[in-house]
């Protein structure tokens, strides 16, 4: 049973997606983390076990040992939800690419909620339910400067002149876990672009934590003239999340206190 809360009234409340392949959560650790980050943030007081409780007890349904799943963790002051359903992406998203279009809406660069994965999820909910009834695999999102920032469950990058480059977390955007691990393992320059620069990039891909990585075929009216880089980083990214299996980490959440209808995976990153 849901407490009414202030994560029930108000949207006060964080969670986390974390993909589960055949039994085994991947990089939990760093969702653990960034969900101890956001509640701090948000002033909830929980502690790293009974979230670690929670996670673990989820990962005993038999259902995660038979495929690929994601599993969200919701935390508000009252409540610690579990939910598991399938990875809606399948081993040939990487390889067909996606379409992607700017939406109308504008991230808020100056809200505080953009870089927390909160429950303050409406605008991505809503625009991803938008662009798929436009044949739009993921809409885009510009700040109120005109900045690109990131997808609706997805963060961006692009290659120009070889180089891969992606918007920073000031230009109003959440930092995926899979955008993390990249930028840990990559040389990738964050740099404020705008469409016009975009369309001057010889490819785009998305990442998030489901997806993994997934090149962009097309933008608006701009169709990329190559998927190497992102087909290259895909793979990679397949192979690391291999080596990369553990369940909970206590550390990563030990101590940490104070601190809808669904659109297919409008919460993955």
């Amino acid at each position: 049973m849901i407490r009414e809360d202030e994560g029930y009234f108000f949207g006060l409340g964080a969670f986390e997606t974390i993909a589960v392949e055949y039994g085994k959560p991947v990089w939990a650790d760093r969702h653990l983390r960034r969900l101890a980050e956001a509640l701090t943030f948000l002033g909830i007081d929980r502690t790293g076990g009974e979230i670690n409780d929670a996670l673990e007890a989820a990962l005993e349904d038999p259902r995660l040992q038979q495929g690929r799943y994601a599993l969200k963790l919701t935390i508000s002051e009252q409540n610690i939800l579990t939910a598991i359903r399938p990875n809606p992406y399948d081993r040939q998203t990487a390889e067909s690419g996606f379409v992607t279009a700017f939406s109308s809406v504008r991230r808020n660069e100056t809200s505080p909620l953009v870089c927390h994965k909160t429950l303050n999820y409406g605008d991505c909910i809503l625009e991803k339910r938008r662009a798929a009834a436009q044949g739009i695999d993921e809409p885009v999102f510009l700040n109120t400067r005109g900045e690109i920032t990131e997808g609706a469950v997805s963060n961006v990058f692009f290659v120009r002149e070889g180089s891969i480059i992606t918007p920073p977390v000031s230009c109003g955007l959440l930092p995926g876990i899979a955008r993390e691990v990249l930028m840990e393992r990559c040389e990738i320059r964050e740099e404020f672009l705008r469409p016009e620069d975009a369309a001057a990039c010889e490819e785009m891909f998305l990442t998030n934590s489901l997806m993994g990585v997934v090149p962009v075929r097309r933008l608006g009216s701009r169709t990329f003239s190559g998927t190497e880089t992102g087909m290259r980083l895909a793979r990679e990214l397949v192979e690391l999340k291999n080596g990369a299996f553990g369940a909970s980490s206590g550390d990563a959440v030990a101590g940490s206190s104070g601190g809808s209808a669904e659109a297919p995976s409008v919460d993955a990153r």
